[in-house]
């Protein structure tokens, strides 16, 4: 069972901090959990609340979400690019980041295609709302989800352009997955494990999640993680979903410490 420590604690700290959300394999957060796991880094887990209001955090960070990685008196890094740099810096082996210019361009693009604004994990939070907050759900849950809606600038426009932007992703990442097994890899870029590849594997849980035994979740957030969005689900073509199964068995931690 992963500890955490409360935000006011975690301030005064040295090293490395990493805010997260207990109990939600949040796919930012996740992918940073995974970072953190290959490179061996050692670090101090601190307490976000999914529907609070985190004033704590956002007096230390200027900001509500999480992840969020903090290392010593540094500024806060909020963002998956800056958490990955800070963490390549920090543990250089295993790199990350292939050395390779045409690589490195490669990685960098599909990794915002997935986890930057308007990519494939912002939208499917688009669906989560649109598809929990409606007025046939119970009060707390439409609730929960209408205000998350409000926080992330959820709308009826936004979860219409959604599936299709979800679907034209998963294709890129299906098409490339395809491509590398012609070279004979199993990863997303080069013949090694990168970024790209947790980025990936973190992400498909907002399809479908990996097994209750792997990933104990409550039976709303597993409802609410596996889509029932029909273009996105024509688009979870078995590549994916094996990518990311060879990604957790080779690489990283099972079941999931959440």
């Amino acid at each position: 069972m992963a500890h955490y420590v409360d935000v006011e604690d975690a301030v005064g700290m040295p090293g490395l901090r990493v805010v997260l959300t207990p109990g939600v394999p949040g796919p930012w957060s996740e992918a940073a959990k995974a970072i953190l796991h290959v490179k061996k880094l050692a670090h101090v887990k601190v307490r976000q609340e999914l529907l609070g209001s985190n004033l704590p955090l956002i007096r230390w960070t200027a900001q509500a979400t999480a992840p969020v990685a903090v290392w010593n008196g540094e500024p806060p890094r909020s963002t998956w690019i800056e958490q990955l740099y800070l963490f390549e810096w920090l543990a250089p082996e295993p790199a990350l980041i292939p050395r390779d210019v045409d690589e490195r361009m490669l990685m960098f693009g599909l990794a915002n295609e997935i986890f930057g604004e308007n990519g494939f994990v912002w939208n499917r939070r688009h669906l989560m709302v649109r598809d929990f907050s409606g007025p046939d759900q119970p009060p707390e849950i439409r609730e929960s989800f209408r205000f998350l809606g409000r926080k992330y600038g959820c709308g009826d426009a936004a979860a219409a352009a959604a599936p299709a932007r979800c679907a034209e992703v998963m294709g890129l990442l299906a098409d490339r997955l395809r491509s590398q097994r012609e070279r004979g890899s199993r990863y997303c870029v080069g013949a090694s494990l990168t970024a790209l590849d947790l980025y990936a594997a973190c992400a498909y849980a907002l399809v479908s999640p990996l097994p209750q035994d792997l990933c104990a979740m409550t039976p709303l957030f597993r409802a609410v993680y596996t889509t029932g969005d029909p273009v996105v689900r024509a688009a979870a073509v078995p590549i994916l979903g094996e990518h990311r199964d060879f990604i957790y068995r080779q690489h990283l931690e099972l079941p999931v410490d959440l």
